[in-house]
């Protein structure tokens, strides 16, 4: 396996040499580094290298992402994110540490937080509730994107109706963050939320509209009805 980590580096390589690059600098308002590849394609290689390392311990393929975390591609990290959550069924308590460390020392944008929390956080809250009180800790962190992750961890538990009052209790602590990916992240998750509880939504907008930023009030009600939503809208 000690190779294993450049031999991905040349397939991710050859594949931006093959491949009409896309400009995913645009979506970011931090410089990026990327290969410039589709997301299908950084999937194709990742189940492809997983192949070889699957029957490993889920310890050596956690120190095998370690390096593809520390390079700052996107696709690299994309792959890391990928080979991690194909080890959900063994994850256990302790790998809390390795992740938190991960979300503090390597993400810096959106997309690596977003592919890491909605699927490994928040698949490893799920399995282990008990753990949702750190979340709170990670709203009032300085590091933004820690407190966006602390919202977007539990995006796919919210879509199945779970953590209920959490939720609600780190949308009021993250209510007046000054960033706006930390507003587009806790507006996402009470989108989630209102799928299953639309009215308690609905109620914190409208308790909060005088002072919750336009940003993550419009994502909190983009599913609701258009009657609520002009309600939520209006100024007052």
């Amino acid at each position: 396996m000690k190779g294993i980590i450049e031999t991905i580096r040349k397939a991710l390589k050859a594949e931006a040499h093959a491949t009409k690059l896309i400009d995913t600098q645009r979506w970011f308002k931090e410089e990026i580094k990327t290969y410039g590849l589709k997301s299908a394609s950084v999937g194709k290689i990742a189940k492809t290298f997983f192949a070889e390392v699957k029957h490993l311990p889920k310890e050596e393929v956690f120190a095998l992402c370690e390096p593809l975390w520390q390079s700052g591609y996107l696709e690299e990290t994309g792959i890391a994110c990928d080979w991690v959550y194909r080890f959900h069924k063994d994850f256990k308590p302790k790998d809390w540490a390795t992740f938190e460390r991960w979300i503090d020392s390597y993400i810096t944008n959106w997309a690596r937080c977003d592919t890491f929390c909605t699927s490994t956080v928040g698949t490893f809250l799920e399995m282990y509730p008990q753990y949702v009180k750190k979340l709170p800790a990670w709203a009032k962190s300085k590091n933004l994107w820690k407190r966006r992750a602390a919202a977007v961890s539990l995006i796919a538990p919210a879509k199945k109706g779970l953590f209920h009052e959490d939720v609600f209790k780190l949308a009021e602590i993250l209510l007046l963050d000054p960033e706006d990916m930390v507003q587009k992240g806790y507006g996402w998750m009470l989108k989630e939320t209102s799928n299953f509880d639309e009215q308690s939504v609905f109620r914190f907008v409208m308790q909060h509209k005088a002072t919750m930023p336009r940003t993550a009030l419009r994502y909190a009600i983009e599913k609701m009805p258009k009657d609520l939503k002009e309600q939520a809208m209006k100024k007052p």
